[in-house]
């Protein structure tokens, strides 16, 4: 059995620390996590921490770094994965909606667009995130017009629209869960994507 190398450890002991920012910050937020809550909920010093990141903001970007290639790349296989451009376009809104209200991933993202508002880097990352998402859809729309299943003139125009509705049904549903239910913010991402790609809402689901 081969050994474990001094950089595989390190690179574990960093995926470690990533999953616990992770963690940590879904329960205290980004703003009121220190360090030293990283450290203690895994129960090692924050010497060790800033070994391997050297402040606290590094190790933040770092973790929404790493949320953000693995959603990334989800994305892109559900955006280039089998099945007509009707069915994908269905996988990518599915995804894009939280599972409910308390799905880590849209709370992880909702906090970090206000800091984003003062972190250069993770105002990167944020942009990047949009980007992935509006790319999903547009490729997916673009696709369903050159095969005849859409009929749409502007897949980027499209994308930005129904990015721009459903970031706005999401906070709204993650914040008023009783005014909107997860049923219907669905119907309304699939009535508002079927109608820029120019099909039948029935269609979808």
């Amino acid at each position: 059995m081969r050994s474990t190398t001094r950089a595989e450890q390190a690179d574990q002991r960093r995926a470690e620390l990533l999953e616990a920012t992770r963690k940590v910050v879904l329960e205290r937020g980004l703003a009121n996590t220190r360090i030293a809550d990283i450290a203690k909920s895994i129960n090692v010093s924050g010497g060790l921490i800033h070994y391997h990141f050297a402040t606290k903001d590094e190790l933040i970007t770092a973790m929404l770094r790493a949320t953000l290639d693995i959603e990334s790349a989800r994305l892109d296989e559900l955006a280039a994965g089998p099945g007509t451009a009707v069915e994908r376009l269905d996988r990518v809104l599915q995804y894009y909606i939280p599972d409910s209200r308390s799905d880590q991933s849209w709370l992880l993202w909702i906090d970090a667009w206000n800091t984003a508002l003062r972190e250069p880097a993770v105002n990167g990352i944020m942009l990047e995130l949009e980007t992935a998402w509006l790319d999903a859809l547009a490729r997916v729309l673009a696709d369903g017009t050159r095969t005849g299943e859409f009929a749409c003139d502007d897949p980027a125009g499209a994308a930005e629209r129904i990015d721009a509705m459903l970031d706005g049904l999401v906070i709204r549903y993650t914040l008023h869960p009783t005014v909107l239910s997860r049923s219907r913010l669905l119907d309304h991402a699939r009535t508002a994507a079927a109608r820029e790609a120019g099909i039948s809402p029935d269609a979808l689901g």
